[in-house]
């Protein structure tokens, strides 16, 4: 991650910002997953019966995969982060999408844009940022999303 000072983060607005490390999706996480939220349905944790599917196999819950954008963010070398910061909020999502299923023991990574930098309130700033979560090998991504988040600084 690179700091800098908070009036400089509107310069990047538009910018690609870089990718994180490749992460891979085992069916113990998703099995976790599905405990956690109570989303068993079978395609994601039915091992038998998720061979039956046009996957072949058992899938990974589209939340678990949005859920790691967190972690995976934390490797991306680019990713600017100002100078001071107090703390970093989850403000939710402009848009999110689910573009291609990622199957179980698939590897994958988050590409991060930055759309714009807000200065809401003194020390206030509200960033927009692109993610695409990328899936090892596949030409369509896992997730596009547009994650907004606050920065107190």
């Amino acid at each position: 991650m690179k700091q800098i000072d908070a009036a400089e983060m509107k310069s990047y607005e538009g910018q690609e910002l870089g990718v994180s490390e490749w992460f891979q999706i085992d069916q113990a996480r998703i099995n976790a997953f599905a405990d956690a939220t109570l989303d068993h349905q079978f395609i994601h944790v039915n091992e038998e019966m998720a061979k039956q599917t046009p996957f072949g196999g058992t899938i990974a819950h589209g939340y678990l995969t949005v859920s790691l954008l967190p972690y995976l963010q934390t490797s991306i070398d680019g990713l600017i982060i100002p100078k001071g910061l107090k703390m970093g909020m989850n403000y939710g999502f402009d848009k999110l999408r689910f573009m291609a299923p990622v199957k179980v023991n698939s590897r994958v990574r988050a590409k991060a844009k930055l759309i714009s930098a807000e200065e809401r309130k003194p020390g206030q700033w509200l960033l927009k940022f692109e993610y695409t979560i990328e899936i090892e090998g596949e030409s369509k991504p896992a997730v596009v999303a547009e994650w907004l988040l606050m920065y107190f600084v």
